[in-house]
């Protein structure tokens, strides 16, 4: 079995030493960067399954980092940073970040969300039929069920459920959604995802307990849940 591999982009030693040992307890190989442009060249270099990057880097903005990459590469990128402004997170996922997660940070929920996106990221093509739960979303048949009944969506509805579906597990930012759903003219439309979010929710019976569930990231975006993070 080949082992996973995973780049981090950090100038802080200690971090970067911290996060080698959680993810090699994993079974991760890891490689190490201390600023963007190394960062970058291992990224050509070992092809990794995971990135874990830093914003604050000492020769170039961590932001320019994702930018570049997204240019050529579709690796799942895990944005974990000091820095816990609305701003600074919608910009990151809104250049191609997988998730974002701010320091200090428990390790269990760390590898919880490098499992997620790369989950995502090894399902990009569009599978026949999603399934989490006792939630089963069948693509070519645009049907829903849930626990078994089928659940009757509009159009819209179905296409938001779908975006979120396709990239389970990770942040979408309200922009994203509404340019994917509504079009480009509607990105600053945010009552219509609200509506719409709630509407999902009621059909579908996803409560804040329940698993699988659409999480609201306060003024970022949403995420369908599909896994319990362990403590």
């Amino acid at each position: 079995m080949t082992r996973k591999s995973a780049v981090i982009i950090d100038d802080e030693k200690q971090l970067r030493s911290l996060l080698r040992l959680v993810l090699e307890g994993e079974g991760y190989q890891v490689f190490e960067a201390l600023n963007g442009q190394l960062g970058l060249q291992e990224i050509i270099a070992r092809k990794p399954d995971v990135i874990v990057l830093d914003l604050g880097l000492p020769d170039m903005e961590g932001h320019d980092v994702l930018q570049r990459l997204r240019e050529w590469s579709t690796a799942p990128v895990l944005v974990l940073s000091v820095r816990d402004s609305m701003e600074d997170k919608v910009k990151a996922l809104d250049l191609g970040a997988d998730d974002y997660v701010t320091k200090p940070f428990g390790s269990k929920e760390l590898l919880a969300r490098l499992r997620a996106i790369q989950r995502r990221n090894q399902n990009q093509e569009e599978e026949p039929i999603f399934t989490a739960g006792d939630l089963k979303i069948d693509f070519s048949k645009h049907e829903v069920h849930v626990a078994g009944k089928l659940v009757k969506l509009t159009i819209t509805e179905f296409s938001l459920l779908r975006l979120l579906a396709l990239h389970s597990g990770k942040v979408l930012t309200q922009r994203q959604l509404l340019r994917e759903v509504w079009g480009p003219q509607a990105e600053h439309q945010g009552q219509y995802l609200r509506l719409y979010i709630t509407y999902l929710r009621r059909k579908l019976s996803f409560g804040h307990d329940t698993i699988p569930r659409i999480e609201t990231e306060p003024r970022i975006g949403y995420r369908l849940v599909i896994e319990i993070n362990e403590p």
